[in-house]
Order: C-alpha cells, then structure tokens, then sequence
C-alpha cells in the first residue's frame, strides 16, 4: 500500500534525468616539442581542405554509426535495465498494476468491439449486395460512393464501440497515473490503426468487388489489405511498445533501439513488397510496343527509352530510398527526412534534365552538321568527316552534362561541390586547365581538317582535269603530308598540354633532340631515301604510269612510297628501287615523245624516192582516226644518217603523245616494209658469208713400192 500510495501521489512519469559530468581528470604534462616534419599535403591548399573536409564528416559519420549501433546492439545494458526496472518495488508494483489492468481493458474493449461487428453484419451484407456492378462507366462509381461511406460508418462503430468501452471503465478501476497514460496511449494507437485499416478497407474491398473503389483484381485487394495488416502490426506495436517501455522506466538508449528495430522490420517488408511487385510495375511503367509500321523519333523517341530504362531500375532505387530513408532516421540526422526528399526530388529533375538536354543538343548537332548537297559537292569529303566527328562531338556533350550534373547532385545533397570552383581553388585551376587543353586540341583539329580539305580539293580538281599523272602524285604525297602534319600538330598539342599541367618540357625537348640524333645516326640510308623521295615527288620527276629508267632499270613505274619505287618491266618482272639508288632519273613519258626511224634501204636506190615515200606513209597514218589523237605533228625526215656497211641508213621521227611512242613506231614500220615492196625499194638483208673448205683428194699408191710389197 505505501508502494500505491507514493505512486499516487506522482503526476506524471518520472523523467530520465541526466547524469552529472564526471569531473575532468588533470591534464598530463607536456611532452617535450618536437620538431614538425615536413608535410605530405602543403597547408592552405585545395587538396588539404578537401581532405581535412572530408575527414571531418567521414568522423562525424563514424561516429554516428557507432552510436546508432551501440544504441541497437547494446542488449546486455537493456537487458540489466529491464532486470533493475523488474526489481525495484515500486516498479514491481506498476508493472503488476498495469498488467492486469490493462489486459482487463483490452479484453472488455475488444469483446465489445466484436459485439458491435456482430450487430453492423447485417447491413453490411445489404449494402455489397445493393452495390451496382463495376461497368467501366464514370456514373456506376459515383452511385458507389455512398453505399461505400456508409461501409466506412459500419466498419468504425465497432472502433467506437471499443472506445467507449475502455474510456468507462478506467473510471471504475481506478489505475496508477502511469498505467492510466500507457492504457490511453494504447488504446488511441489501437483505434488509430483500425481507423485507417477501415479507410483503406473502403477503397479495396477484399470481400466485395461491388463496393471497391480502386480498379484491381480481388487477389490484388487481398494482397493490399494483408501487407497493410502486416505494416500496421509492426508500426504500431513497436510504437506502443517503445512507449510503454518509457513510461514504465526503461531508458532513452531502450527506445531509441525499438524504434529504430521497427523502421527496419517495415522497411524490409516494404522492399518485400517493391521485390514482388517488380514485374508488375516494370509492365505499367515500359512503353507500349508500336503499331505496325509506326516509328518512334524526337522527343517521343527519348521518352520511351526513358520509360524502359526507369522499367528496369524502379526497383533498385525504391529499395536504395528506403535503405537510406532508415538510415537517415537511425542516424538522427537533423532535417534529414525532408533533405532527402528535397533530395529526391531535384535528382530527378537534374537528371531528367540533362538527359532531356543531352538528347536536344545531339539532335541539334545531327541536323546542323549535317552537310547539304550543295556544301558536299563544293567540299568532297565533308560529310564522311562530319559523321566521323559527330559521335566524339556528342560523346563531348554527354560528358560534360554529365559531370555537371555529378557537380550538381553533389551540391544537392549537402556537399558543396560548387564552392570546389571558387576562385584560387584546385577545381577552379583544373577547369581551366582542361578548357585551355579543349582549346588547342579544337584549334589543332580545325588547322589539320582545313588542310585535309584542301589538299582533298586539290585532288578532286586533279582528277575532274583527267590529271591522272598528277592525281597519282598527289595520291602519294597526301599520306606523307598528312602524316607529317599530323606528328607537328600532336607534338604541339602535347607540348601545350604538358606546359599547361606545369610540367617542365625543356628536359623532353632535350630527350627528343638526343633520341633524333641517335635514331638519325643509325638509320641514315633510310632518311637518304625518304628525303630524295620527297625531293623526287615534288619535283614531280615520276608520277605513277610513267616509263622510266632509274638505276640501269627500265620499267613502267606502278607505285610510289615514300622510300622506294616499284617497277613492271617489258616481261612482267617487278623491279623495287629505293630512292637512295637513284642519281639519274629517264622518264620517257613526260609531256611528249618522238617515234624515232632508222630505215635502211640498199645503195643502189633513190634516197629522194625513200624520203618521199616516208612522208607519204606519214601523212597516210596521219589521217586516219585511229592514229590521229596519238600524233601531234607531220613526220620529219632527216634525211640520209649514216653510210652502213650493209645500206644506206634515213632518218625520221614522229611527235606523238607521251606513251604512243612505241605503237606509233610498230606501225610505221609495218607499213614501210608494205609500202616499199610495192614500189620495188630494197631494204638489204644481212647477206652471211659462208666458206667451205674440201678435204685433201687422196693419191694413189706407187706401182713400183705395191710391187716391192707384195
């Protein structure tokens, strides 16, 4: 009795109080200063912020997770609480108090609450049979809307009912203050949660389909219903148990632990619920499949894609909200809850927003860099180069909204990425680095595609001139060109990219110049031949299709690199000459050529009738169409050359085109050797002058010595 009485005559719950701070031990003595060693990170710099930054709330964040997890796992010190709380007399006295009382309430309250349920039976099966069946039609749900409140006011008389049964009677028992605040707060969680059990019943109707006000299937209804069921057991036993063990006496460290324990249990039921709806929700969210011959462009394009990308990952990032939404909670992180959903929010919108730009900015670039004919027939080779450059221009693009858009879910969610790019920061230098370095490489592109493009130029006005020797040329120095430009333009870029991280290139020039005198020393035959190539190609002295003779070599030249010559000779042979083997170069189809004629007639015949006849055979093979392009001028005779041993010998050449020297020739003397049978003109033949030599005639034998024998 005096254990009631002093319960009595408490007002409220006792209020954990406190403890006083332990007095502060006495400061150690001061080790001896030593001297400081040099730092690894100088002070007052980007990197050392950023660090020391960053360990700062690295600690603050270990330290939180420390506590958080001392709080939930420190089961021995709730355990000796709840074992100190048990023996306590006065707290034996409010827990056996509160025990019995409370049960007695609930069991009144609950047997009252399904007396009601019984009596309210009827007219809820009146009112799911008096429900018009779902049609589909906007008029049939409205005529359901009051037969489903009235639904409501049946399924809250029995809360009712169960209220007014627990409010009378804690007149009559009388409880201690603290068993009378547990009762109530109970009893108002209890008829909280059946209240909004019975809200959510008016809109899925489990057991009616007449009476369901959301579209879904009666499996759908059950399922919702049961998970809802499930959620509410979990909430708001953990709430009224974290209360309940407060009030009774167990400390902070105790309910901090159960109410954290029961985020977590609701969000893995609530993530059991994403992982089972993942298929359904994936089907809502992914686009619709096209009609026949229907095809998706422009923005419908970039949302359907988004559809399908949000299908496939709705779950992992509802999982992740909840994972970092217990997180928050169990950390206690001051405004946390409405920072991450602040947070959400503009995630959302950044990132939907550089996709959206993303995809602006790409179509954009396919239709202005797009050449037209017009542009493409003054400028060969654009539209190849432009597609070429296109895909690295958006990949650009993409990078860049990316990393902006990185900057700024930073800077949403707390860390202050912008204040990285103030002025004098590292981010601020690096920025400017790298812009410095996209400068020059933007610049060296546009010289290295201005010089490919007139190079391109001059090449196609080559071949559209039926320049088919200088095209080859051409053909042969734009690789060399191009490549030597291309090694000036990239040691430059490098060189300025280098100087611009602050490296020192003197000692790389020096290394360059060290490793070209060695690489010149050893490889001096190779530099002969690609300088007199270059030499050669400029001069324009060979071109590809020429005859030539180069090193005692003859041969119709096929190929130009940039040390060596190929050449196909008269039976098909192929001849490589480098170009350090060449001092003199014979190209005998160069502009023009001469069909020169050695005719070589007897002595005894008319040289003016010869000549005469040369010039008829001239004119004759002048005017006929077949020959007439491939000669420029009216044979010339020379006359008489040269007295041989066997004739008479006529000179006379042809002006014909560069490579018709030979043909011309053939046929000259076809017709020569026609022309002069005709009309009786001897050309000598090689007359050999063949000796015999007879064997001695044998003698015949003396009388006298075949007498003196026999």
């Amino acid at each position: 009795m005096a254990a009631a009485a002093a319960e009595g005559a408490e007002a409220t719950p006792p209020t954990p109080v406190p403890a006083a701070p332990a007095a502060a031990p006495a400061a150690p003595a001061q080790p001896p200063a030593k001297p400081e060693a040099d730092p690894l990170i100088a002070p007052n710099t980007i990197g050392a912020q950023l660090l020391a930054g960053l360990s700062g709330r690295v600690a603050g964040v270990s330290e939180s997770l420390v506590a958080s997890v001392r709080t939930m796992a420190d089961l021995p010190a709730l355990w000796s609480a709840t074992a100190n709380l048990l023996r306590d007399p006065v707290s034996q006295t409010r827990l056996i108090d509160a025990a019995w009382k409370l049960l007695l309430l609930l069991g009144i309250g609950l047997a009252a609450e399904w007396a009601v349920v019984r009596t309210v039976n009827r007219p809820r099966h009146w009112l799911d049979a008096a429900a018009p069946a779902a049609n589909g039609t906007p008029w049939t749900w409205l005529k359901r809307v009051p037969l489903v409140l009235g639904r409501l006011l049946l399924d809250l008389l029995p809360i009712l009912g169960f209220g007014l049964a627990v409010y009378s009677l804690f007149g009559l028992l009388q409880p201690l203050p603290t068993t009378r605040l547990v009762g109530l707060m109970m009893a108002n969680a209890y008829m909280a949660a059946r209240a909004a059990f019975a809200l959510a019943r008016m809109f899925l109707s489990p057991a009616s389909n007449h009476l369901r006000l959301i579209p879904s299937s009666d499996a759908t209804a059950r399922a919702g219903i049961r998970w809802l069921r499930r959620l509410m057991l979990v909430g708001v036993g953990g709430y009224t148990l974290a209360e309940a063990g407060l009030l009774l006496g167990l400390p902070w460290s105790a309910y901090d632990a159960i109410l954290n324990l029961t985020l977590l249990v609701i969000s893995l039921l609530l993530a059991r619920i994403v992982l089972q709806q993942r298929e359904a929700v994936a089907a809502f969210l992914q686009a619709g499949p096209l009609a026949p011959g229907e095809e998706a462009t422009g923005t419908r394009l970039m949302l359907r894609a988004t559809r399908d990308r949000l299908a496939e990952v709705w779950h992992v990032v509802v999982i992740l909200w909840l994972v970092a939404s217990w997180v928050i909670w169990a950390l206690a992180v001051e405004n946390g809850i409405r920072q991450l959903l602040v947070g959400t929010v503009l995630t959302v919108l950044i990132v939907g927003g550089a996709k959206a730009l993303d995809e602006a900015i790409g179509w954009a670039m396919d239709r202005v860099l797009h050449p037209g004919p017009e542009m493409a027939r003054r400028f060969p080779g654009l539209a190849a180069r432009a597609a070429q450059y296109v895909p690295l221009l958006k990949s650009i693009v993409s990078a860049a909204l990316g990393f902006g858009a990185v900057i700024l879910l930073l800077e949403t969610w707390g860390l202050n990425s912008l204040d990285w790019f103030d002025e004098g920061t590292l981010g601020r230098r690096l920025v400017d680095t790298l812009l410095s370095i996209a400068s020059t490489l933007v610049v060296a592109l546009v010289v290295w595609e201005v010089a490919n493009s007139a190079i391109q130029r001059r090449l196609a006005r080559i071949s559209r001139d039926a320049h088919a020797a200088r095209s080859a040329r051409v053909r042969t120095l734009l690789p060399m060109l191009r490549t030597v430009l291309g090694a000036v333009i990239l040691v430059v870029v490098v060189l300025n990219a280098l100087a611009q991280l602050g490296l020192n290139v003197a000692p790389l020039l020096a290394g360059a110049g060290v490793v070209g005198l060695a690489i010149g020393f050893g490889s001096q035959t190779l530099v002969r031949d690609v300088i007199t190539g270059i030499f050669l190609l400029l001069e324009d002295a060979v071109a590809v299709g020429d005859v030539v003779t180069l090193g005692g070599l003859t041969g119709v030249v096929e190929n130009l690199s940039i040390r060596s010559i190929k050449l196909r000779a008269t039976d098909g042979s192929v001849h490589i000459v480098p170009f350090s083997a060449v001092t003199t170069v014979t190209n005998m189809t160069r502009d023009f050529a001469f069909a020169v004629l050695d005719v070589t007639v007897a002595y005894t015949e008319d040289t003016d009738q010869v000549v005469q006849a040369l010039k008829e055979i001239g004119a004759e093979i002048r005017s006929e169409a077949k020959w007439k392009p491939l000669i420029r001028d009216d044979i010339d005779v020379w006359g008489v050359d040269k007295l041989a041993d066997n004739g008479v010998i006529i000179r006379a050449r042809v002006k014909t085109e560069p490579s018709s020297r030979w043909p011309v020739v053939r046929e000259f003397n076809r017709r020569i050797k026609i022309q002069f049978a005709e009309k009786g003109i001897v050309i000598p033949r090689p007359q050999p002058m063949v000796m015999v030599e007879r064997a001695p005639e044998p003698r015949s034998p003396d009388p006298d010595m075949a007498q003196a024998a026999q």
